[in-house]
């Protein structure tokens, strides 16, 4: 099996598949941005992250499937440190705090741990690749959250601009309509 797809089967294990999200399950969510985000040419490390993305919660999404304190090393032996650490900062990520000004500070603030750490480019980008992806996959399946998230995404995209690649800040000008 791929690496891929042995994700999925731990995934599966890890019940995400009977945790209710935006279109379905958060499986079948996992499953989409990890989707999208390799048909915008997301590396295949990025592509594995979206897939496990929600792994230890989000800051908008407080269920997890692995104990970030105990299992990082589970999840990091399936699909790598490097993919493992962009999981991880997505899921640690403080939104109020990181993600307004992002192109000016470059950090993220860690909402487990209180600590920030400021990214290189490739990260940024990442880091904002991956966010974007997720929010647009919400907006495209889930209307109630739609009527909040369509404007905050409206507002924040320019902001992101020189941070996001190429193919994901067009598919998302494209889906907003900007």
């Amino acid at each position: 099996m791929s690496t891929f797809e042995d994700l999925g089967s731990l995934l599966l294990v890890r019940g995400a598949d009977e945790i209710d999200h935006a279109g379905g399950s958060l499986y079948v969510h996992l499953h989409r941005v990890a989707k999208r985000l390799g048909s915008l040419g997301a590396s295949d490390t990025l592509v594995l992250a979206g897939l496990a993305h929600a792994a230890y919660g989000t800051d908008g999404f407080p269920t997890h499937l692995f104990d970030w304190r105990t299992e990082r090393p589970v999840l990091e032996s399936v699909i790598g440190a490097e993919a493992e650490r962009i999981v991880y900062r997505y899921g640690a990520c403080e939104r109020e705090t990181t993600w307004r000004d992002l192109a000016e500070h470059r950090t993220v603030t860690d909402r487990f741990t209180g600590t920030s750490e400021e990214l290189g480019t490739e990260e940024l980008r990442d880091f904002v690749d991956l966010t974007i992806v997720n929010e647009l996959d919400v907006l495209d399946h889930d209307s109630d959250r739609a009527v909040q998230l369509r404007p905050f995404l409206a507002e924040q995209l320019p902001r992101w601009q020189s941070l996001a690649s190429p193919a994901v800040l067009s598919e998302s000008q494209r889906i907003l309509q900007l």
